[in-house]
């Protein structure tokens, strides 16, 4: 379970300070003097700017990204039909599970939208799945291997909104192109400046059209990263507690197990009916 809280640390905290701490990230990039290095405040962090780089959640999110493609190369290398182990069910109910999602919203051929939607349910069910470990176990660790006992370090990439948004900027991207590729520009284009009142009410059409589909990149990501981001929230308020946390830890790390798989899936299911669309032709 969790530590016990500030009340364990080397140096006093508030909660506030302690909340503040744990929702800080690694970051590095340009200090104010113009050398390049960790950032070891808040406020040196805000000072980077754009270009600074989140080391906590782009390792985390690299490491559980090969961990997905290790665990389904191992099930397929060690796969048998006659005896497969329980772990090779678990596996096959996934793909099956995500094979059916698919034939069930994607009315077109296309061989990417299977691998794609793998990938997006299974890296994201990962990222999010790091929110169940108690919050000070990781950090701990980070500031332990590093020697430094005042060293951020960020363990849940989905409380990241760079993390979240990337995915659904990369899924609007995908939009856009197999929209020109399926329809041509004309065609695409047609379908903001076109529908649904006809050629005579053009701006009209684009004053409805436009906000609609700009907003779905602006929801897939910020769904996702709200959720995670209020969920770490309420286990560090629950950390504070120290020792009594661990039934109320239990309780919650429960019920987010929910929250954990539902969130992948909505997103992988939000992916395959925007590109599905992107495929029709209106």
């Amino acid at each position: 379970m969790a530590s016990a809280g500030p009340e364990g640390a080397e140096v006093a905290q508030t909660a506030t300070e302690y909340v503040s701490h744990h929702l800080g990230f690694l970051r590095y990039g340009r200090t104010e003097d113009g050398t390049w290095g960790f950032a070891h405040s808040v406020e040196e962090a805000d000072a980077m700017g754009f270009w600074a780089i989140n080391v906590d959640t782009m390792l985390i999110s690299v490491l559980l990204g090969l961990l997905f493609v290790g665990v389904f190369r191992f099930c397929i290398k060690n796969a048998t039909v006659e005896n497969p182990s329980m772990f090779q069910n678990i596996i096959e109910s996934i793909v099956e599970m995500v094979q059916n999602s698919v034939n069930s919203s994607f009315d077109h051929k296309n061989n990417l939208i299977g691998p794609l939607a793998l990938t997006i349910f299974c890296w994201i069910f990962l990222m999010n799945t790091m929110d169940i470990i108690p919050v000070d176990w990781i950090p701990l660790l980070a500031q332990t291997v590093a020697g430094d006992s005042h060293l951020y370090f960020k363990a849940v990439p989905t409380t990241d909104l760079n993390i979240t948004m990337g995915f659904a900027i990369s899924v609007f991207f995908l939009i856009i192109f197999y929209s020109i590729k399926m329809k041509g520009l004309g065609g695409f284009l047609g379908e903001f400046a076109f529908q649904p009142f006809g050629k005579w009410a053009v701006p009209l059409n684009l004053l409805l059209e436009l906000p609609g589909f700009l907003a779905k990149p602006v929801s897939l990501g910020l769904r996702l990263y709200g959720n995670f981001f209020a969920g770490e929230v309420i286990f560090l308020v629950i950390a504070l507690l120290g020792w009594y946390q661990l039934p109320l830890h239990f309780g919650w790390a429960v019920f987010h197990i929910l929250v954990i798989t539902l969130q992948a899936y909505l997103f992988m299911m939000l992916t395959i009916v925007y590109l599905n669309q992107a495929h029709s032709h209106h």
